[in-house]
């Protein structure tokens, strides 16, 4: 996989969209797994374990603490 395609297929969220977790809404109920929770915090990235996909925060995402 390029470094493009690889850009291309993550999914962005922003600060309202935390805590983050896989599948998320938009995916397709044929395609789902159990739910997990993403760690976001470590360099803004994570990878679901069950599907590979990428999960980013958008840049200038605001993050509140709860």
């Amino acid at each position: 996989m390029t470094a493009a395609s690889h850009n291309a297929s993550a999914i962005e969220l922003d600060g309202k969209d935390l805590p983050a977790y896989c599948p998320n809404p938009a995916m397709p109920a044929w395609s789902s797994h159990p739910r997990v929770f993403l760690e976001l915090s470590h360099g803004g990235e994570a990878k679901c374990p069950y599907c590979g996909t990428i999960y980013r925060l958008k840049p200038g995402a605001v993050v509140h603490a709860h």
